[in-house]
């Protein structure tokens, strides 16, 4: 440290205040800053204050003695370097001269001493010690300088990453084309952070659609270059390229390890170099996954090689940023072409549905203008009520249809998952679907097992499946076709396959066949494909009941094929005798059952009290509330068919109070409603409902419902192992 303008710290250490004004006298012409001390320990506080360039210190003092106060100098790592000049009266004592050169002094002069010699001897320590501080002056300042330089060639690295972030932020999100995000995305990386790059999307179930590769042209232009890969013809690559797609984690491979951030990419290496296409060569390679919400879209393999560049941790902070943000464009491209696909297909499928509502409402218009006639004979009536009923059921089926894959698309649908006999479901989707297989001139071929089989299943969802296959095969099939179910079981699962001789299905077309909305063919001359909503259902019913579903085809007019799988079931004697209870209680004579029925419709009661009356049953009616009460006061009814929109005294409060009131023998009752959603299902229940039911009211349905209650009334067996068929609601 140089006090005042350039001066070097002289310490003159001697107790006698006069020495001091002659050392001044002698080294004043030095220019020098002189700092004096009359003790060992005031000469201490000075040397902790500032630096010396060379001290005088007398070896004779009172007190702290030279050489002590030089021992304690040297002990200091700061002053431990610092010339010291004992001054001393003689040279007698070799014992302690011995021991001030062992302290470190560099010389001893002899008191009084000779001008010229001091200032001489003083003046070379100074100047050494003016030396060797311009020379640390200039070091810091080459440090200083080169610490700058670094900083600003930091900053502008960081400003151009921060730039080429920006950019490519922009540029990634300026399309949400799938093909034009990902072109950006290569004309980014190449040749800003690597040489090469390849970019590998998964295509279906798993396998890789292809590779797009990317490398810069011939100077000058240095145009990008691009080339489409089916698969990546190195098979080391190859395979690190499906580990990173399944794994999720990046990798670093060949001589990039060393430059890799610890915990961000794994390193590996090998002396092999790696070919690429157009003959460029690659010695180091890293390859990222593309990540966006929590699923793996891509890998993006970033290749160096003919720049004879390298991976450095800057570089890799860059890419691994860029591969977040194009992972999150390709993701937004990759949802809106899936929305535009569902939104042509929605826009195809309202045209379907119109065309499908207008088919069945023309004859069922016509059959009425027919109707309206005074003169209309008895064949004509019979036709025309042949006519309505027929379309009326193609309406429901059309109505029932959306309202199902509404329902499971939203979660809103209960399965009664039990042990089911093969045969009778199957059976019970023949019965559904025959009239339609029949209308179409086929020939349906049934194949079932040997033995008694048993599915766990729901067995109205079961038989639903099954008979929107058969269906779906007929519709499919020209006239006079062949059609096969075949049920038999394998291991622990039951399958079910449908086989048709119809049109097939496209290969291209077999991935989405069971996708919403979804038709093989939606030509006006198969009008009666439905909507396109008849697989959704399928597949989504068949994975609710732990099952999996899949299609086959050899392509146009080579016919296809469905398979169900489902869990299999244990043979069980008690299901099997319910199962068949309930598939004759449609035809049980309900003899001594009463049925209330309470509606404020006449018209509604009346006619349904028609419907029952003819299956055996003993009706009676009441049209509001309070005569409901009072009727079951009276009657004693074995069951309550109460309709829910009863003025005054709604459905729900006379169910209550029917609950309140004979809470230890109280009639089975059923709710009777427009609606069908899930809450008006449960406030049902919570007011005291056995069962809920949607208007209108199907008598098929509702004499197997009163017959099962009945038979669980009379033999006090738990109903869930009593099976009728499901009751499809409203939404």
């Amino acid at each position: 440290m140089l006090d005042g303008i350039g001066k070097a710290n002289i310490l003159v250490v001697d107790d006698r205040p006069d020495k001091h004004i002659v050392f001044r006298a002698i080294l004043e012409d030095l220019g020098q800053n002189l700092v004096t001390a009359t003790s060992g320990e005031e000469a201490l506080k000075h040397v902790l204050r500032r630096d010396f360039a060379v001290i005088l210190l007398d070896v004779n003092m009172p007190g702290l003695d030279g050489l002590e106060t030089a021992a304690l100098i040297r002990s200091r790592a700061k002053s431990k370097h610092v010339p010291i000049i004992f001054i001393t009266a003689d040279y007698t004592d070799e014992v302690r001269t011995s021991k001030g050169y062992s302290l470190g002094a560099v010389d001893y002069m002899i008191s009084p001493v000779v001008p010229e010699i001091l200032r001489t001897k003083v003046k070379v320590f100074v100047d050494l010690y003016l030396l060797a501080q311009q020379a640390k002056r200039q070091a810091e300042e080459h440090i200083s300088l080169a610490e700058e330089r670094a900083a600003r060639a930091a900053a502008e690295r960081a400003t151009q990453r921060s730039a080429f972030l920006a950019r490519a932020s922009v540029a990634l999100s300026g399309s949400l084309d799938f093909e034009a995000t990902t072109y950006e995305l290569l004309r980014l990386v190449v040749p800003f952070i690597s040489d090469v790059c390849a970019l590998t999307l998964p295509g279906e179930e798993g396998i890789n659609e292809g590779t797009e590769l990317a490398w810069a042209g011939p100077p000058p232009e240095r145009r990008l270059c691009t080339e489409t890969m089916t698969q990546i013809d190195n098979d080391w690559l190859r395979q690190t390229v499906d580990r990173v797609m399944r794994t999720g984690a990046g990798e670093t491979c060949f001589d990039a390890g060393s430059s890799a951030p610890p915990g961000r990419l794994a390193g590996s290496s090998t002396s092999e170099r790696l070919e690429l296409p157009r003959g460029t060569k690659i010695d180091t390679l890293v390859v990222l996954p593309l990540l966006a919400r929590g699923r793996t879209l891509g890998v993006l393999s970033l290749g160096m090689g003919p720049s004879g560049r390298g991976f450095d941790p800057d570089l890799l902070s860059v890419a691994t940023d860029l591969t977040s943000r194009a992972a999150v464009a390709l993701d937004n491209a990759s949802l809106y072409r899936k929305m535009q696909e569902q939104d042509r297909r929605k826009n195809e499928f309202l045209a379907m549905l119109s065309h499908e509502l207008r088919n069945p409402l023309a004859p069922i218009t016509n059959a009425m203008h027919v109707l309206q006639k005074g003169d209309t004979g008895p064949e004509k009536l019979t036709w025309a009520k042949d006519v309505i009923s027929r379309q009326l059921k193609q309406l429901v089926r059309l109505v029932d249809d959306l309202l199902d894959v509404s329902r499971i698309t939203q979660g809103k649908i209960d399965l009664k998952i039990e042990s089911v006999d093969v045969t009778e479901v199957v059976s019970a989707a023949v019965e559904t679907s025959r009239p339609f297989v029949d209308e179409h001139e086929h020939t349906l071929t049934l194949l079932m097992p040997r033995k008694s089989t048993r599915v766990n299943a729901d067995f109205a969802r079961l038989a639903q499946i099954l008979a929107n296959l058969i269906n779906n095969a007929a519709k499919y099939t020209d006239r006079k076709g062949q059609i096969s179910l075949t049920a038999t079981q394998e291991g622990d699962q039951v399958i079910f396959r449908v086989r048709d001789s119809g049109i097939g299905i496209p290969k291209e077309s077999l991935s989405s066949i069971f996708d919403l909305f979804t038709q093989v063919d939606r030509t006006l001359d198969r009008s009666q494909g439905g909507l396109g909503i008849g697989l959704t259902l399928v597949k989504r019913l068949v994975e609710m009941q732990g099952g999996s579903v899949s299609a086959y085809s050899g392509g146009k007019d080579q016919g296809s094929e469905f398979t169900v799988r489902l869990p299999a079931a244990a043979s069980d004697s008690l299901a099997s005798t319910a199962a068949g209870a309930g598939s004759g209680m449609a035809k049980a004579i309900a003899s001594h059952f009463c049925v209330l029925i309470v509606d404020d419709n006449r018209d509604v009661a009346d006619s349904t009290a028609v419907l029952l009356r003819m299956a055996g049953y003993d009706v009676q009616l009441a049209y509001d509330g309070k005569g409901a009460l009072e009727s079951i006061q009276r009657l004693q009814p074995d069951a309550v068919l109460l309709d829910i929109g009863l003025p005054g005294m709604d459905g729900y409060q006379v169910a209550e109070r029917i609950r309140r009131e004979a809470a230890t023998s109280r009639p089975l009752m059923v709710a009777v409603s427009g609606y069908g959603q899930d809450e008006h299902r449960m406030r049902s229940r919570n007011a005291g409902f056995d069962h809920h039911i949607v208007k209108p009211i199907d008598p098929t349905v509702l004499t197997e419902l009163l017959a099962s209650m009945r038979l669980s009334r009379q033999s006090g067996a738990p109903e869930n192992v009593v099976r009728f068929p499901a009751q499809k609601s409203s939404k």
